[in-house]
């Protein structure tokens, strides 16, 4: 019998290259960047840093799901599905608030999380159905942990991101102190019940019906949570710090092309989102449809719930201007959006006529966006 070969300082180079080519990126971003930024970069310039920067952060993204994968792996569902949400969802919450302490486009935050609910609820979910639904037909999933995410989706998305254009003290959108501060208590604490009702109390509602824990395979990843939990952090990091540089040249390339300022949230949202798309589609390709439903979803959830009070929080406490309200033509969508998966996810199968509505609505949005 051969003995393994230990792990070599080379293998680990070239299994984490992705660590050391953002960490140069952040370097150099840090050290050259205020000359590079300080005035506008021309047009070619201007796009090569944007492509890197946007390269650099992706391929963190990548690392940071990846990582947060073989924790799933370990930790075993319902728990695995919300570490790869919550890395998710703290990289969404640290770009915004780089982006809004370094910004001035106080509808920046909404813009985002809008974003986030369209490419996940309308792209991501749709080409999750349409391929799962090409290869296995129907695909079952277990409708008591779905009614658990939309139950708490419908109520929270409709109360940030539509009733602050109907409220009384502001109906322009924007929120007065005393409701903003409950509306951060409210989202945090139904957030905190869901999460003990997904780990502990009913977490056999988020995995498919008849499953045990056996069902999981093993543990392909020697790793420990320890060491997988410190590379997570370490591909953070440079997300973060690249933030106010992302935003600059956002800024620049929206008002220089002319692009409306929603394009700043896509890009964004697009930048989180990528690879625990990825991972849902695949999950949706292995006949896997809980855990495609369960990252989609639960991405949505902590999107609404664990952003809007960090923004809140940002604009309280720097006196950012924050403006929540949705557009007429936006809020009809996130209605529509909203009762597509109530009727989607209402009979505890799905197949691809659904898949092509959601996409559908995707469209619907790219095209609202530019008109």
């Amino acid at each position: 019998m051969s003995s393994q070969r230990p792990s070599s300082p080379f293998r680990f180079v070239r299994k984490e290259w992705v660590l050391f080519t953002s960490y140069a990126t952040m370097v150099a971003f840090l050290t050259f960047g205020k000359a590079w930024l300080g005035t506008n970069p021309g047009l070619g310039f201007g796009w090569i840093l944007f492509l890197w920067l946007f390269a650099a952060m992706l391929s963190s993204s990548f690392a940071v799901v990846r990582h947060a994968d073989h924790l799933a792996e370990k930790l075993k569902e319902p728990l695995g599905t919300l570490i790869l949400t919550l890395a998710v969802t703290s990289i969404e919450v640290m770009m915004i608030s780089a982006l809004m302490l370094n910004g001035d486009n106080p509808a920046l935050a909404r813009d985002t999380m809008f974003s986030v609910v369209m490419v996940v609820l309308g792209g991501l979910l749709g080409l999750a159905l349409l391929i799962g639904g090409l290869k296995f037909g129907e695909q079952n999933f277990n409708l008591k942990g779905v009614n658990s995410f939309l139950g708490l989706i419908l109520p929270l998305s409709l109360l940030c991101l539509v009733l602050p254009n109907f409220t009384k003290t502001g109906g322009d959108g924007m929120f007065s102190p005393l409701h903003a501060v409950c509306l951060m208590l409210l989202s945090l604490i139904i957030y905190g019940v869901f999460l003990a009702v997904q780990t502990s109390r009913h977490r056999e509602f988020f995995n498919e019906a008849g499953w045990s824990p056996s069902d999981s395979g093993p543990d392909k990843h020697r790793g420990s949570i320890g060491a997988e939990s410190l590379l997570l952090i370490l591909h953070l990091i440079p997300i973060v710090l690249l933030s106010k540089q992302m935003a600059h040249l956002l800024d620049y390339r929206v008002h220089q092309g002319g692009l409306p300022l929603e394009i700043v949230g896509l890009v964004v949202a697009v930048l989180i989102l990528a690879p625990e798309g990825l991972a849902a589609i695949q999950s949706a390709s292995r006949n896997q449809m809980q855990r495609s439903v369960n990252v989609l979803l639960g991405s949505v959830l902590a999107t609404i719930s664990l952003t809007v009070p960090a923004a809140l929080a940002i604009s309280l406490i720097y006196g950012k201007p924050l403006l929540l309200g949705l557009s007429p033509s936006y809020m009809t969508l996130l209605a529509v959006t909203l009762g597509s998966c109530i009727i989607t996810f209402g009979q505890g199968q799905t197949n691809i006529l659904q898949g092509f509505v959601h996409l559908l609505l995707f469209i619907a949005y790219i095209v609202l966006m530019f008109d």
